[in-house]
């Protein structure tokens, strides 16, 4: 998306109402509100302390709570598993990561003459003191880019621990390696096999530390491949990329004799679509996020259901789907249960605005 995602997106707060989420997943929705509302009386009053059972019977002063409980937990199960085959039917594409970068100019050289890429549009807030950059190898409403975001004054920022890499897929390492070099560019792994494979990689850092891994494979239609980041309880995350974003687990595989396990997600193969690569590092469940990495955008049809589906699987949400100020585009933002950020663009308003 645009140069609407800020950094400061996060930290602020936002107004607005989400949609009710089961008149739009239930075909008799004045039944499904009733029991929805039954439901969530007889929870908030029995977190309260009060006797739900003064309040429901049935004629003759037979006590109906109990059906009206199993009802409402009914009602709340369809709720769930009519969002999640929406979900999965929803039109979804990761459309663009997040970070910021402390000289704008200095990154787009690099990104340019060392990695390939293009750069497809350029906008500067001055108002707001901040400029964005997209990058990529091709155009936004086909592929997965890079939003570079320079805040005015801000030079340098904390990559941390949790972030760990973006991958792209050259067709000859060796020789992209030796032009990263040639530019000045640092190699923090020369050339070689993976470990435990054969898959020919080498990782560098851009001018701001950010590590990228370089895959040899043949011609692709999406070189910008992977994003990695690392999570505290893969099998929570795997669920949760599942259930609420729609994803699927594409590979996972355990290396105990290096103590960490992957798992590869995304909305179509890896070899023609970007992914997400989650690891796992054995016994660790917290990491430092630091304040330089963003965020994910993601495509959708429904930022409303969306909103919905996350909140079900036990996402945050931390912006209710709703238009953006001045530019009308629709997204909702969430995070993950490691604190991971996401932001999910409506699919229409997302070309209007790259129009």
């Amino acid at each position: 998306m645009a140069s609407s995602i800020r950094p400061s997106l996060s930290s602020l707060k936002f107004s607005g109402s989400a949609r009710l989420g089961l008149p739009m997943y239930s075909s008799n929705s004045s039944r499904g509100l009733r029991l929805l509302h039954l439901g969530s009386s007889v929870s908030q009053l029995q977190c309260f302390g009060l006797k739900t059972s003064k309040l429901f019977r049935g004629e003759g002063g037979n006590m109906s709570v109990c059906a009206a409980g199993n009802m409402a937990q009914a009602s709340t199960a369809t709720t769930q598993e009519n969002s999640l085959e929406w979900v999965k039917k929803d039109k979804r594409r990761m459309l663009h990561v997040v970070y910021r970068v402390g000289d704008l100019d200095r990154t787009i050289k690099f990104y340019t003459e060392c990695l390939g890429m293009k750069l497809l549009r350029k906008r500067d807030i001055p108002e707001e003191r901040y400029t964005n950059a997209f990058l990529g190898y091709g155009p936004e409403d086909s592929h997965f880019v890079i939003e570079l975001t320079y805040n005015y004054g801000i030079e340098k920022y904390d990559i941390g621990t949790a972030f760990g890499h973006f991958g792209i897929a050259v067709e000859d390492v060796t020789k992209t390696v030796d032009l990263i070099k040639a530019k000045g560019g640092i190699v923090t792994r020369e050339p070689g096999p993976v470990k435990g494979g054969k898959t020919v990689i080498a990782f560098i850092e851009d001018p701001d530390g950010y590590k990228f891994e370089l895959l040899e494979r043949g011609p692709t239609p999406e070189p910008l491949c992977q994003v990695m980041l690392r999570v505290g309880d893969l099998d929570r995350s795997i669920e949760f990329y599942e259930k609420a974003f729609g994803m699927e687990l594409l590979r996972k595989r355990d290396n105990p004799e290096y103590k960490y396990t992957i798992a590869m997600m995304g909305y179509g193969p890896e070899d023609t679509n970007t992914v997400l690569e989650l690891t796992y590092n054995y016994g660790v469940t917290e990491y430092e996020k630091g304040n330089a990495y963003a965020q994910i955008a993601i495509g959708t049809d429904d930022v409303y259901k969306t909103a919905e589906a996350i909140k079900l699987c036990g996402g945050v949400i931390t912006r209710e789907p709703g238009p953006l100020p001045g530019i009308n585009t629709k997204i909702t933002a969430c995070l993950d249960p490691d604190g991971w950020k996401s932001v999910f663009v409506d699919n229409i308003d997302f070309l209007k605005e790259l129009e």
